[in-house]
């Protein structure tokens, strides 16, 4: 069964925040084999202007999808999720992710699409710092498989 159209726009509460930590930084930069020192060096962040560690660019994801299991788990949206495959993700920064930053993340349904009996669902994450200034807005599209005949 497709799922309900009039979710599209639907926003959920924000997250409580996310405190960015140094150590979860490194251990993401080093799970995903990038050695830049930006990642886990201070002295290099601060070299380049920034005033600790940033994060590699898809740590945010983490949070991001957390979030977005409030849609997931809506049990109105009727969302099977033993069905679902991540389908894309994408991320539009207006900063780097910092180590000590506290983040929260507002989930939103963007769009809902049916194709061939499949239902594509994509929802963006706006994650904003405790200041409630705009860090990252994160895409992620979520593809529930049609069930298969019997």
């Amino acid at each position: 069964m497709a799922l309900d159209q009039s979710f599209v726009g639907r926003s959920y509460p924000p997250t409580a925040p996310y405190e960015v930590g140094r150590e979860k930084i490194r251990e993401f930069a080093e799970a995903i084999g990038d050695a830049n020192p930006v990642f886990t060096d201070t002295e290099a962040a601060k070299a380049l202007g920034y005033p600790d560690v940033i994060a590699p660019p898809t740590f945010v994801f983490a949070i991001t999808f957390k979030a977005a299991g409030q849609v997931i788990a809506d049990p109105q949206l009727g969302l099977d999720y033993s069905r679902v495959v991540h389908g894309d993700q994408k991320f539009a920064y207006s900063r780097p992710v910092r180590a000590g930053d506290r983040l929260a993340v507002t989930s939103t349904i963007e769009a809902i699409k049916s194709l061939a009996g499949n239902d594509i669902l994509d929802i963006r994450g706006e994650v904003h710092d405790e200041a409630g200034e705009h860090v990252v807005t994160a895409w992620t599209k979520l593809v529930a498989r049609a069930a298969e005949e019997a």
